[in-house]
């Protein structure tokens, strides 16, 4: 694995097999199995209070609804400074 930029100020770049792969894609691809693993490894039943009603869920299907409500959150903002 070589390390370089496609450009003198292009983004970092790591060569893999051949093909050039941004840090931040691996980075990406890590943090994501890292959450995937957590919520495999939660399944036993949790009580949540949701203001006035009370349900019991399995803790995976309550981390994975956080997951996607934070992925939504940060592509919205990502979305907003972009467009700035």
């Amino acid at each position: 694995m070589a390390r370089k930029t496609a450009h003198e100020y292009g983004p970092p770049t790591v060569t893999v097999k051949g093909r050039d792969v941004r840090l931040r894609t691996i980075g990406f691809v890590l943090l994501a199995g890292a959450a995937i693993w957590f919520i495999a490894a939660n399944t036993k039943s949790v009580t949540i209070r949701l203001w006035i009603p009370t349900v019991t869920l399995p803790l995976w299907s309550v981390l994975t609804v956080t997951l996607l409500v934070g992925v939504a959150l940060g592509l919205l903002v990502a979305h907003r400074r972009a467009r700035r």
